[in-house]
């Protein structure tokens, strides 16, 4: 299981550009796989960070968790995505998703069969990236993308220069239909608020299933989960801060269903909170449980920052 780490901030004040920079290279010095940011109501645009992010590192790999669907035409973020790998000179990690009803109706649209919607999206952007700059003819600048679906129809001329393929797409899923999306048509999956029986017993069997059923190879298991590396005589205290900042979700759907199917009996307890014994027997935790990418998001408490918790977590062995 590979460690990795958001660099821009989740649950607190939004991070401004000079943070995400000097927290990825930050990761990047301290060995972690890969630096992830949201997209967020008060955030940064995800694009925009992960090009900043990946300016100023060399090799850490870049993704979003997760870049919400009904927001951004599949074109025009398969161009987004091919402009920003041209920028950082390496391909990026695309996650997307559905996000949830709460947050697309703020924004006045319709949240209409979400996991047929990602399906779609990614069947569109999946032929755009495929295009890409391939000219129809000498004097042609573009390819043509074609799609007739129930919430796509559309044939638009299409081309970016110097276009490469993402390091992978995966998708934020955590019910069954979204997982089965994930599996056939995408890379993987990224699912949060799940815990090690969670993600053993809900998110790998039909995602891996799917893939196999769709003759794709192993899908990535991918894991969102808040993080903070304490004394242990404070783990009671941190913990009971974090069933204050996260019980909402329990009561808020998608996140409602998997917190109900995880072992833990409240969202605290999802969380990884201890010294670095108990996080590291969590984190072998999520890897039996066929977790492949474990994603770090700090949770600020007194005592533990974004840097004390990266540097703790970098240096546990599993």
């Amino acid at each position: 299981m590979r460690i990795g780490i958001f660099v821009s901030e989740t649950w607190g004040p939004a991070s401004a550009l000079d943070e995400i920079r000097d927290r990825t290279r930050h990761a990047e010095a301290m060995g972690f796989a890969s630096a992830w940011v949201p997209y967020l109501p008060w955030s940064l645009d995800a694009l925009t960070s992960m090009q900043a992010a990946g300016e100023v590192t060399e090799a850490i790999e870049i993704g979003s968790a997760v870049i919400p669907t009904y927001f951004f035409h599949p074109l025009a973020l398969a161009r987004q995505t091919a402009t920003t790998q041209a920028a950082i000179g390496r391909p990026i990690h695309l996650g997307i998703g559905c996000s949830n009803p709460a947050v697309v109706a703020m924004h006045g649209l319709p949240f209409d069969r979400p996991a047929r919607h990602v399906r779609e999206y990614l069947e569109v952007l999946e032929a755009a990236m495929q295009t890409g700059a391939k000219p129809a003819g000498e004097r042609e600048q573009a390819g043509f993308v074609q799609f007739e679906g129930e919430f796509f129809a559309l044939g638009s001329i299409y081309g970016t220069p110097a276009v490469r393929p993402p390091g992978s797409i995966l998708v934020g899923a955590l019910g069954p239909h979204m997982l089965r999306v994930a599996g056939t048509c995408s890379d993987g999956v990224i699912a949060t608020w799940s815990d090690e029986g969670a993600i053993e017993r809900e998110i790998v069997p039909p995602v891996r299933a799917a893939a196999r059923a769709a003759g794709r190879s192993d899908p990535r298991i991918a894991g969102v989960v808040a993080v903070a590396i304490v004394p242990r005589a404070r783990t009671a205290d941190v913990r009971a801060a974090a069933q204050a900042e996260f019980a909402f979700y329990e009561q808020s759907m998608p996140y409602q269903r998997v917190v109900q199917a995880s072992d833990a009996e409240a969202i605290g307890e999802i969380c990884v909170i201890g010294d670095e014994e108990e996080v590291a027997r969590r984190l072998r935790g999520f890897r039996d449980a066929g977790m492949t990418d474990f994603l770090a998001a700090p949770f600020a408490v007194e005592g533990a920052d974004w840097n004390s918790t990266a540097e703790k977590l970098a240096r546990i062995e599993l």
